[in-house]
């Protein structure tokens, strides 16, 4: 699901995608721990800190979120970056992967994100945290 987002959007699939064998966290466990949660995620790299016109190239910028999932209930939007998850830094694929790891085992979480404000207002960019309550099947 996420490679075909990122051929849409023009990007290519993250480098080193893929398991190491050693039982670290890799970006392809954290991309799926992302669906997991109810997001699309890649690496803010070059092309993606351009498109988003971000300062720097950090942060997992989120390409989809699938409905009815707890992202969705938490109110996190395409084309946010998440930049943190329960007060751990995200800076990169595997910091989101650990810290969305720890974080789905609990009950309540925050997650702060980067994201584009209304088009009218001409502040830009803005920062948001979302409450990621208990799911309730």
């Amino acid at each position: 699901m996420c490679g075909a987002l990122f051929t849409a959007l023009g990007w290519d699939i993250p480098a080193g995608a893929g398991t190491d064998g050693n039982g670290e966290m890799t970006e392809e466990e954290a991309i799926q721990l992302g669906e997991e949660f109810g997001i699309a995620v890649g690496e803010v790299d070059e092309a993606v800190q351009k498109e988003l016109k971000l300062q720097r190239p950090e942060g997992v910028a989120v390409f989809e979120v699938i409905g009815n999932s707890r992202a969705d209930y938490a109110g996190i939007k395409v084309r946010s970056v998440i930049k943190e998850i329960d007060k751990k830094e995200v800076r990169n694929l595997i910091d989101f992967g650990k810290a969305v790891k720890a974080a789905m085992k609990e009950c309540n979480f925050t997650v702060g994100t980067y994201e584009p404000a209304d088009p009218s207002d001409p502040v830009g960019w803005g920062v948001n945290f979302h409450f990621v309550g208990c799911r309730r099947d």
